[in-house]
């Protein structure tokens, strides 16, 4: 343990096993050495008995812990994250003190996954979710060439790019903002549709479109111009059609301290310099 760690000589452990909390953490040592403080200070319910997880971590980890929950490796429970990362968009700021209070106070945001679905040009389909957004991106140094429907219509005939991305309100703050895509508030129930590094057409500036929209991108000369789609960091290679869907069914919850919601995050980085 580091010469800043708290002394924790004689100060009471809190039992946090009676209120389903439970413990889990990046394998970053940062992320490491939080648990081990955590632990010294409070009991944590097993795995199997939690009803609230208490995550360390960056942002990539907590993508990784929902990913978990969706693909049904471990149970859908609220997930409270404190910052042991780089960014920390998705989590909380890390303290010590009064962890089981600041989970009561917590403000619960559900946050809805968009589906992939994604077919090969060698005629394979691949269904991944995504929390932050669903991106084509070509493969080699030829430009993508790009057909975009939405609910069954074509809108762009030929959207000449690297690529295009379709992206949440929780995940508008990311790649997306980086493309010069618009910040979507949660309650918005919008999608954000934004080119990345688009040719033709020059002064296409995307889209906002209501959640219950499907898209579909259909690669155009797919074996010339190769192109990936990534579910968050989930890449399936090669791709002659993908399609996207919002699913609700399969909403997650996350647990924010109220003066640094998501939702209140989302709407400051408008003004951020």
């Amino acid at each position: 343990m580091n010469a800043d760690a708290p002394d924790l000589s004689g100060v009471e452990r809190q039992d946090l096993k009676a209120l389903g909390i439970g413990l889990l953490s990046s394998h970053r040592e940062t992320a490491q050495a939080a648990e081990a403080l955590l632990r010294k200070r409070y009991d944590f319910a097993r795995a199997t008995e939690a009803r609230i997880l208490v995550a360390l971590g960056g942002d990539g980890f907590m993508l990784h812990t929902l990913h978990r929950m969706l693909e049904g490796e471990c149970p859908q429970l609220p997930v409270f994250g404190m910052n042991r990362g780089t960014v920390g968009f998705l989590m909380n700021d890390w303290r010590l003190e009064s962890l089981s209070e600041r989970i009561e106070a917590a403000k619960a945001i559900r946050v809805a996954p968009l589906e992939m679905r994604a077919t090969t040009v060698a005629g394979e389909t691949f269904t991944h979710a995504a929390i932050n957004e669903v991106s084509l991106l070509r493969e080699t140094r030829q430009t993508a060439k790009i057909e975009v429907l939405v609910d069954g219509r074509v809108v762009l005939p030929e959207l000449a790019c690297d690529g295009v991305l379709v992206a949440t309100p929780a995940g508008s703050t990311a790649y997306n903002l980086s493309a010069r895509g618009p910040i979507l508030p949660l309650q918005a129930k919008m999608l954000a549709l934004t080119a990345i590094s688009p040719f033709r057409p020059r002064r296409w500036s995307g889209a906002i479109l209501p959640d219950d929209t499907a898209v579909c991108f259909r690669v155009l000369e797919p074996e010339n111009r190769p192109v990936s789609a990534v579910a968050d960091q989930i890449e399936v290679r090669d791709v002659a059609r993908v399609e996207i869907t919002l699913d609700r069914q399969r909403s997650l919850t996350l647990l924010f301290d109220p003066e640094h919601a998501l939702d209140e995050r989302i709407a400051m980085e408008q003004f951020a310099t």
